[in-house]
This record gives C-alpha cells, sequence and structure tokens, in this order.
C-alpha cells in the first residue's frame, strides 16, 4: 500500500473520529452528559452500533477524547489570550479567557471540571493538558510573588487552590443560574475582577518586608 494511501485512510479515520465527537457533544447538549448513549451517536452518523467500536472500544473512551479536546482548547485559548499582555496582566487575562472559554463550550466545562460521569476518570494523556494549564497559572502566580506584586504562598499549593476554586465557583454558579448570558453580561462573571482582588488582598505582601 503506496504512502499516499496510508494517508487518505488516516485522515479519513481521523475525520469520522472528529464527526463521532462532534455528534456526542451535540447530543450531550439535549440529553445531559452523562446520558450519552453510543447507540444514539451511531444512529446520527448513520453506522451500526458495532462499527463505532472500531473507533471507540467503550462509551468511556469516547469521554476520555472529549476531555482531551477540551483541556488542549482550554488550555490553547488561555495561552492566547496572555501571548501579548504585560506580565503583570497576565494572570487577569488567563482568568478572563478560563470563563469565556468555559461559557462558550458548557458541554466541555462540564467534562473537564466537575464529576458529571459516574465512573469517569481521564486517563494521563488526556489529563496532560490541564496540568499544563495549571503549571501556567502557578507561573503566573510565582512570577506575581517574584516581582513583590503578591507574598510567598501565593504560588504555592494552597494558593493555586484556592484561586482555583474561587474562580470555579463563580463559573458554577454562572452555569447554573444565567447559562444562556454571555461572558461580558454574565452576572457571576462580572464579579471575576472582585474576586482577583480579594486574592491579592489575602497574599499582599506584609509591609516592610522583602519578597
Amino acid at each position: 500500500m503506496s504512502t499516499a494511501s496510508v494517508d487518505r485512510r488516516t485522515r479519513r479515520r481521523q475525520q469520522t473520529i472528529d464527526e463521532i465527537l462532534d455528534v456526542s457533544i451535540a447530543l450531550m447538549e439535549t440529553e445531559g452528559v452523562a446520558a450519552l448513549s453510543l447507540s444514539a451517536v451511531a444512529r446520527q452518523l448513520g453506522m451500526q452500533p458495532p462499527s463505532l467500536y472500531q473507533y471507540f472500544p467503550s462509551k468511556l473512551a469516547i469521554y476520555d477524547a472529549l476531555f482531551q479536546r477540551g483541556a488542549e482548547q482550554f488550555r490553547d485559548a488561555q495561552r492566547k489570550a496572555v501571548a501579548d499582555v504585560p506580565v503583570e496582566q497576565q494572570l487577569a487575562h488567563g482568568i478572563a479567557a478560563f470563563g469565556r472559554w468555559c461559557m462558550a463550550n458548557q458541554v466541555l466545562s462540564q467534562l473537564l471540571f466537575w464529576r458529571t460521569v459516574p465512573g469517569f476518570e481521564p486517563s494521563p494523556e488526556a489529563f496532560a493538558p490541564a496540568l499544563e494549564v495549571m503549571a501556567d497559572v502557578q507561573s503566573h502566580l510565582q512570577e506575581a510573588v517574584e516581582s513583590g506584586r503578591l507574598r510567598e504562598g501565593a504560588a504555592s499549593e494552597d494558593g493555586l487552590a484556592l484561586l482555583t476554586s474561587m474562580t470555579a465557583g463563580l463559573l458554577s454558579q454562572q452555569l447554573a443560574n444565567e447559562p444562556q448570558a454571555s461572558f461580558e453580561d454574565g452576572r457571576y462573571m462580572k464579579l471575576i475582577p472582585v474576586v482577583l482582588e480579594m486574592f491579592f488582598h489575602h497574599y499582599a505582601p506584609t509591609r516592610g518586608t522583602a519578597t
């Protein structure tokens, strides 16, 4: 078999995988994240359910691929948001990108940030982009510590947990109460600057001491 034939088969296979994931998201939007049905996915694609197993061995495998897709998209959106802004603004821009992406991708957000599917745990490969995001945020916090804008501890595991819990809490409230609102108009999303101010106040450098 020629290299061109192999490439065509690889492209067709990837196109089918992408279609399966797109249909899965659409079904999860209407039926609920945990209610995904392989039979329903196959019907939407016009294939027999056994054919689906040529691409995904189980429903959990589809969830895993969706988790990785979402984590990669989220990571890329956050990195793009901070690429061309001053260092001292990167944390705020990154968190805003988090909220904006989640509002635009609510199904994937539920899969990434809440345990909506009983028994599902992302594979290490799928989870890797999410770890990169956390490392990026921790790096922004560390920069703020080193520049004297935050005191030691802000970039610790506890500091990171506090910041992500506060921002995820706003997102949870937003999606629960105003899922149709835009990021700009969302009542809870508008509180992101307040949350950041609270975090910076909590980790404000001690007066008269060097960081």
